[in-house]
């Protein structure tokens, strides 16, 4: 499956906002939006900035979206009809989807320092869901569910590092972490409140619902 694999700063610099895809790097200022904000490439510095309206800005919206939790266009096409065709505002159940992704409760939960490590980390088959191992980062959870680490894997660096650095994030409310940072369990489905993202959901739906 295609995938991006280039440096991610330059998504952020790209759309001028902090879409914090780095992990702790995001909070220094060692940040690329902090010491080149203007768009990458070569002539990036010295390009006029446009102000971007209308169709641009409903597309801008949508790629952030899709970078912030790593899915192509096909997945969050079928997210946002998934959303459409259900009672409820639909901006509100796209994100809530994408927040619920196992690698995004994974990344909430502490087990890595970013949504792109923490898709590594489903990936090699580190999770358990309910006691069962899951290796699909995009699988949904579900109220209810405990996700956890596998015993054989609570000894890996990568896990004391996120740890370390979870500790000085806020907690999010829809998920109860256990005390040793290895597991959690969803007790509500994400509200907006919950969901602090440079992202405005209505331009997403508008630009679908052309």
């Amino acid at each position: 499956m295609a995938r991006y694999t280039g440096p991610v700063c330059r998504m952020c610099r790209r759309d001028g906002t902090k879409l914090f895809l780095k992990g702790p790097k995001c909070f220094t200022d060692k940040c690329p939006v902090e010491k080149r904000n203007f768009p990458p490439g070569q002539h990036g510095q010295s390009k006029k900035i446009k102000k971007v309206v209308g169709y641009g800005l409903q597309l801008r919206e949508k790629q952030k979206a899709k970078r912030i939790y790593f899915t192509l266009e096909t997945a969050f096409r079928a997210y946002y009809e998934k959303a459409a065709n259900k009672t409820g505002v639909t901006g509100d159940l796209l994100l809530q989807q994408l927040e619920t992704r196992l690698d995004n409760v994974c990344y909430r939960l502490g087990f890595a320092l970013s949504r792109r490590q923490a898709r590594q980390v489903v990936r090699h088959g580190h999770v358990l869901v309910n006691g069962k191992k899951v290796n699909i980062p995009s699988f949904q959870c579900k109220v209810g569910d405990e996700i956890s680490i596998r015993e054989k894997s609570k000894e890996l660096t990568l896990l004391a590092t996120a740890k370390d650095f979870v500790s000085g994030q806020t907690r999010v409310q829809w998920i109860d972490a256990a005390q040793d940072g290895l597991s959690g369990k969803i007790t509500m489905l994400p509200r907006r409140e919950d969901i602090q993202l440079p992202v405005n959901e209505q331009l997403i739906v508008e630009l679908y619902s052309k």
